[in-house]
């Protein structure tokens, strides 16, 4: 379901504003929310960079599904990618990465011990 989707299902039929650090934690969240793309990310920070076909190496997936995780790492802004043809180069986006961390942080260091539930 799309974001967009999910605002017009609102039961009271008002939009449902979010803040800008809300939908970027949940762009990121959605980015990593797939094992093959944390790997990805663990081998990207290991090395400056890496093409398509390496990664071949690392996953025993089809060309086509790492590139499909590709996109969808590099779309949340949590990768770069340069042509270089006929290749793709990737890295991390470091300073995307850190916007993550921080914004990981942030949610982590909530203190949900404060609400009583169940």
């Amino acid at each position: 379901m799309s974001y967009q989707n999910f605002k017009r299902m609102q039961r009271t039929g008002s939009n449902l504003e979010y803040s800008k650090e809300t939908e970027e934690l949940a762009r990121f969240s959605k980015a990593l929310g797939h094992p093959a793309r944390i790997i990805i990310l663990k081998h990207l920070s290991n090395q400056s960079c890496c093409y398509t076909g390496e990664l071949l190496d690392v996953l025993p997936l089809a060309q086509s599904t790492i590139s499909q995780h590709l996109k969808e790492l590099k779309d949340a802004g949590l990768i770069d990618g340069e042509v270089n043809p006929p290749k793709i180069k990737y890295c991390i986006h470091t300073g995307n990465w850190i916007r993550a961390q921080k914004l990981f942080d942030t949610l982590f260091k909530e203190d949900f011990n404060k609400i009583k539930c169940c």
